[in-house]
């Protein structure tokens, strides 16, 4: 056995930044070499960020990417680190003479590379495209056909790209053939609710069915609606978990690994496999230290515990908010503070991710606000330390009925709609990015108002059931009652953030009179398995009874569903932690006619 520790860098680098990203690569490869790392692996598309989405189309992008690489290459060399192996994911193209109909525009990679004394060493790219999902990438890159085995320190080291590992055949599946003995993986896999616990399975059965050791490195950071939660392990060739890093931040994972020598008599060179999905993979050998390394004193593993399942959607939020906000360049956010549950859990989650000092909380009450609602805002305000203040909207209302005669929901939306005309005008004012508060069972049946409590830039809770919201609302307070060290995604806050007061309180619009969320939509309880099946699971009309829900009750959900499309193309971006979105994973036309068939 051969002796080899490797440093799996898990970063956040920003979609575009091209230098800062570079700025990274240096910055954690000499943090590696001061690990004593013989070998440090960045994630997919590292140097551009990830995704870069149709950016992969331009070729003035394309070609700084591929200066960029040559340029850090170089950097590493010159700031001593050029004796390091470096695998970092950049964005590269293919050279074709013959431009054909339904090939992307410049044939663009999500490559990856081995950077060596100053050159870039061996080039590769992703065999399998996803197009599923968030993913469009066959639509903006061609397949790579190479699987590269660099042998470091008498090791051959396999390297692949993300989907590579999910599909069947392909690289993955002449691993095992080429003698490897470590499978290196870098991949940008955004997170969703359980994926941590499927990809630690894939990775064992990937590493058993190649034969060897497995190290997986993952992006962690926030890009627009997608959150990557890192989570980077390594597995042994019986899929054993060696080493694991924690989840939503940047960590280095260094593993001392035992593995098979390299045999001597397989040389540099090209060699054509066959692959199990029919398409020809070409091994591609380069020896950069044929000679195993003396043996040495091998330090402890890190194994980090994951998170719990409320406890990493809480964090992918706080992540996702608080990289949106500063990677578009702001400092601050503002949001109107009604008293309610879901305003609340937006004003704590943009706490944690910026510090109350970056909050600003806009108190707006109506004609129709309870003196709770007011009370409770304020409470929050307080216990939060957030920066606040009170606009009364009576006067603007009362202003708009005299030149305008409305009535019943029109007169109910003008003051959701001066009340985000207030928060919109301070945040042009001011400088501040405006949050919205609008849960995922309010978007998918259309309760909220275009261009009232819809308007602003992000939306935290966007991807959050109602139930889900309240179960987060409970579960941050019960983190600030316990007793210990505080998880470093949540600020340190000496009460309670969340009054229990606007937990309890029964949810409403304030609107008109008395009015109550469930006067138009069923029990939360009730309606968000129902939302989940059918909006997530694309369950039909009649799977949707069979899986015991009210037949009426269906035929009422799937109609606010269908007809709220419109609502959902206009707003907000926001974290996505399900396994289906409003946004990127379910594009559905607006204009349509087809509708479930009902009973009747």
């Amino acid at each position: 056995m051969a002796q080899l520790r490797i440093a799996l860098a898990q970063v956040n680098p920003t979609v575009g930044d091209l230098d800062g990203n570079a700025d990274l690569i240096v910055e954690w490869t000499r943090r590696a070499a001061d690990a004593g790392a013989h070998l440090v692996a960045f994630p997919e598309m590292m140097l551009t960020g990830y995704p870069v989405e149709d950016l992969a189309l331009r070729s003035s992008f394309v070609e700084a990417s591929q200066r960029a690489l040559e340029r850090v290459a170089r950097r590493l060399a010159d700031t001593g680190l050029g004796d390091l192996p470096v695998v970092t994911g950049y964005l590269d193209r293919r050279t074709v003479g013959l431009v054909r109909s339904g090939q992307p525009a410049g044939s663009p990679l999500d490559a990856a590379a081995w950077l060596h004394g100053g050159e870039v060493l061996v080039r590769s790219a992703k065999h399998h495209l996803p197009n599923y999902g968030v993913f469009d990438e066959y639509r903006i890159f061609v397949r790579g056909d190479r699987l590269p085995v660099v042998r470091v320190h008498g090791v051959d080291v396999a390297t692949v790209i993300c989907e590579d590992l999910w599909q069947d055949g392909g690289p993955v599946s002449v691993t095992g053939t080429s003698g490897a003995g470590l499978l290196l993986a870098v991949n940008a896999s955004p997170y969703e609710r359980n994926k941590d616990d499927v990809r630690l399975d894939l990775c064992a059965e990937r590493a058993r069915e190649a034969g060897c050791a497995l190290a997986y490195v993952n992006m962690v950071g926030g890009q627009d609606e997608l959150v990557f939660d890192g989570d980077s392990v390594i597995v042994g060739a019986d899929g054993t978990l060696l080493a694991r890093a924690p989840q939503f931040t940047e960590h280095l994972l260094v593993a001392d690994l035992a593995l098979p020598a390299a045999d001597p008599a397989v040389r540099p060179g090209r060699t054509p496999v066959d692959a199990l999905d029919g398409t020809t993979i070409t091994i591609d050998r380069l020896a950069l230290s044929p000679d195993p390394l003396p043996a040495y004193a091998v330090e402890p593993q890190t194994v980090a515990e994951p998170l719990d399942d409320l406890a990493e959607v809480y964090a992918a939020l706080v992540l996702g908010t608080r990289d949106y906000v500063r990677k578009n360049g702001f400092r601050s956010v503002i949001l109107g503070l009604s008293g309610g549950i879901d305003s609340a859990l937006v004003a704590t989650i943009a706490s944690d991710a910026l510090g109350p000092g970056g909050v600003h909380a806009v108190l707006l009450p109506s004609r129709y606000s309870s003196e709770g609602s007011v009370t409770d805002a304020e409470d929050l305000v307080k216990r939060q330390g957030l920066n606040s203040r009170v606009v009364p909207i009576a006067g603007m209302v009362e202003a708009f009925e005299e030149q305008l005669d409305l009535h019943g929901l029109a007169d109910e939306n003008l003051q959701a709609r001066i009340r985000a005309n207030v928060w919109m005008a301070l945040s042009n004012e001011h400088g501040h990015l405006v949050l919205t508060g609008g849960n995922k069972s309010e978007l998918a049946t259309g309760y909220s108002t275009l261009y009232g409590d819809s308007a602003g830039g992000f939306g935290p809770i966007k991807d959050l059931t109602k139930t889900m919201v309240w179960a987060l609302a409970r579960w941050r307070d019960a983190q600030a009652r316990a007793q210990g060290p505080c998880p470093p995604f949540l600020y340190p806050f000496e009460d309670e953030p969340i009054p229990e007061a606007i937990i309890v309180k029964e949810p409403s619009a304030e609107l008109r009179p008395g009015q109550r969320d469930s006067d138009s939509l069923p029990d939360y309880a009730v309606l968000d398995p129902l939302l989940t099946d059918y909006v997530e699971r694309d369950m039909g009309r009649d799977a949707l009874v069979g899986a015991g829900h009210d037949p009426a009750l269906v035929d009422r959900v799937i109609r606010l569903v269908d007809l709220a499309e419109y609502k959902r193309r206009q707003y907000p971006p926001g974290p996505k932690i399900t396994p289906k979105n409003f946004g990127r994973d379910r594009r559905l036309p607006i204009t349509s006619r087809w509708r479930e068939p009902s009973a009747h």
